[in-house]
């Protein structure tokens, strides 16, 4: 089954510049706005506010441990970093011996696993990012790389049992499935789904459906595993990421700008939206 892509979206807020990594968090829509340092939460009508401000521009990426403490990926420098009680961000892990490109994406499980992925060490010449890799931060600090070689390691999501991962391989057109062992490794990678398009953020659904956010196609899908399109939200520029979230978790948030090239990411223009629309299923796991 397939539903038409006229389906209508509802516009939430404007002026942003590229939103990123959205989480459903104590009752707002929180986002990365890449390329101001902002991290913002966003209520039901709209109404925006800054809740933290990290030195940097882009990649940076937010979820939150088990405790309520938020992490935050800070994608190019290369840190991973916790806001404590009073405001602070300190270092959890450094991240920078294991890759010489941005760390992109971050997840973390029931347990306290934190995933982080990004780019691997040696991009080819030309290209920002090599073969990626997938890294796990125990809870106790522990770090240890858990994938590599992926096709631009971009959204993941982990199910409620925290027994599967389910990443997105952009430049492979698929998502990309692991087991997650008991200490958090993973193994028997397979596709989870073969796609015509280029998978960004993702997010998962109670009847076992994965959204995805496409960029150039403009588009955010839902797919089952193996492949088959459930249903398209078309709109007029790039879709970057998506989240569901709303008091039922039934409403499909959807990240959307205007995509000019990876040179072009960081600058005045703020074409970036985030639009609504409501899901035939509520969201689960992680995020």
């Amino acid at each position: 089954m397939q539903t038409s892509s006229g389906t209508k979206t509802r516009l939430l807020t404007t002026g942003l510049a590229f939103g990123e990594s959205p989480r459903w968090h104590d009752g707002r829509l929180w986002l990365c706005n890449w390329g101001t340092g902002e991290i913002i939460a966003i209520d039901a009508h709209g109404k925006t506010e800054i809740m933290v401000t990290i030195p940097a521009t882009l990649p940076y990426s937010i979820d939150w441990l088990p405790d309520g403490r938020l992490l935050v990926v800070s994608g190019r420098e290369g840190l991973l970093l916790r806001q404590e009680a009073d405001g602070r961000l300190v270092t959890v892990a450094d991240l920078r011996g294991l890759s010489k490109s941005p760390w992109n994406e971050i997840v973390v499980d029931g347990r306290g696993n934190a995933y982080v992925n990004g780019g691997g060490p040696t991009p080819t010449v030309g290209q920002p990012f090599g073969p990626g890799t997938i890294v796990l931060i125990t809870p106790d600090g522990a770090i240890r790389q858990v994938a590599d070689n992926i096709a631009f390691a971009n959204g993941m999501a982990v199910t409620s049992d925290n027994r599967t991962l389910i990443l997105a391989e952009s430049n492979a057109n698929r998502l990309t499935a692991f087991d997650i062992a008991g200490d958090g490794a993973l193994s028997n990678r397979r596709v989870w789904a073969e796609l015509d398009g280029y998978p960004d953020g993702i997010c998962l659904d109670a009847e076992g459906a994965v959204w995805y956010a496409d960029v150039p196609n403009k588009h955010c899908v839902r797919v089952r595993e193996g492949g088959e399109v459930l249903q398209t939200v078309a709109v007029d520029r790039g879709c970057f990421a998506c989240m569901l979230g709303g008091a039922d978790r039934q409403t499909l948030f959807i990240a959307a700008a205007e995509w000019r090239g990876f040179e072009h990411m960081v600058s005045d223009i703020r074409t970036g939206q985030v639009l609504s629309v409501d899901a035939p299923a509520p969201g689960v796991g992680w995020p």
